[in-house]
């Protein structure tokens, strides 16, 4: 299959990349991240003057990077599975998915840690969507059965449980690093990105 230009997953990877210069001049990491980070605690009451309104930071936390590492790893699967997505859902279809799957990864965190007042940002949330999507476009069944549709649930299930106890080992691992990965963020996203791209693709007409 020949990959289209991709344009939605450009202009994404683009725009998140001049966000990460921009913040970068401003110098203040720590407020950049207070006034635009997803902040859970926010949700449950919580006061933060000064930040933008907490219904619209799923999104602008997606813009936001903690270092050029984490910008470039998460652009890396971006580009990777977002190009391929793309053409098979299209462009506006991309944009849907990373945007839906921007707010599953905020609901996925706040619902496993409400209280927490630390910023989450990143884009790998959102990303986590795309990748669901790539999963269940061009991902093999692990078990073949007769019927097509019990086939694809179990292959759905199956991609779901495999990504899920990753996030959570991962989780654990970094703890000890010292390092915080937003594990409800990634399981929220990629949830969100196996449901989206099924029902995108479930009355998609067949190629003869």
């Amino acid at each position: 299959m020949t990959v289209p230009s991709a344009r939605a997953t450009n202009g994404i990877a683009l725009l998140t990349v001049a966000a990460f210069l921009v913040t970068s001049l401003l110098g203040n990491g720590v407020a950049v991240d207070l006034v635009g980070g997803f902040v859970p605690a926010r949700f449950s009451g919580a006061e933060l003057p000064g930040a933008l309104p907490a219904w619209v930071t799923p999104l602008t936390a997606t813009l936001l990077h903690g270092g050029l590492l984490h910008l470039g790893f998460n652009m890396l699967m971006l580009l990777f599975c977002g190009r391929m997505v793309e053409a098979v859902v299209g462009p506006v279809g991309l944009v849907l998915l990373y945007i839906l799957g921007a707010y599953a990864a905020a609901l996925g965190q706040y619902l496993l840690d409400p209280g927490s007042t630390g910023p989450m940002i990143g884009a790998s949330g959102a990303i986590s969507a795309l990748f669901g999507a790539y999963a269940l476009l061009f991902g093999r069944p692990k078990i073949l059965l007769a019927h097509p549709r019990i086939a694809a649930l179990v292959n759905t299930l199956w991609l779901a449980a495999a990504w899920v106890g990753v996030q959570f080992l991962m989780g654990f691992a970094f703890i000890d690093m010292g390092m915080a990965i937003a594990v409800g963020a990634h399981v929220g996203g990629f949830l969100a990105g196996l449901a989206v791209v099924g029902l995108m693709t479930k009355h998609r007409p067949s190629a003869t």
